[in-house]
């Protein structure tokens, strides 16, 4: 299994648990994943990469909204 593949089945089970309206868990798994990313963008050195980790951080901030309320993300 790709990195890739493990992180959007990682991604499913965050959007299962919103869904069963486990929020707890799903802010957990998420703050997992994160981390997970944030490694691999450490890490990354292809284009492709870097673009595919892009749009998984844009996807783990909606979720994080989605859980969370509307407050903002980035503090302000």
């Amino acid at each position: 299994m790709s990195k890739f593949e493990d992180l959007k089945v990682r991604v499913q089970e965050i959007i299962d648990l919103i869904a069963a309206k486990q929020d707890r868990e799903a802010n957990n798994k998420l703050l997992e994943v994160s981390e997970t990313l944030d490694d691999m963008l450490d890490h990354a050195e292809e284009d492709e990469d870097l673009r595919e980790i892009s749009r998984y951080q844009v996807l783990l901030n909606q979720l994080h909204v989605k859980i969370n309320g509307e407050e903002q993300v980035d503090g302000e």
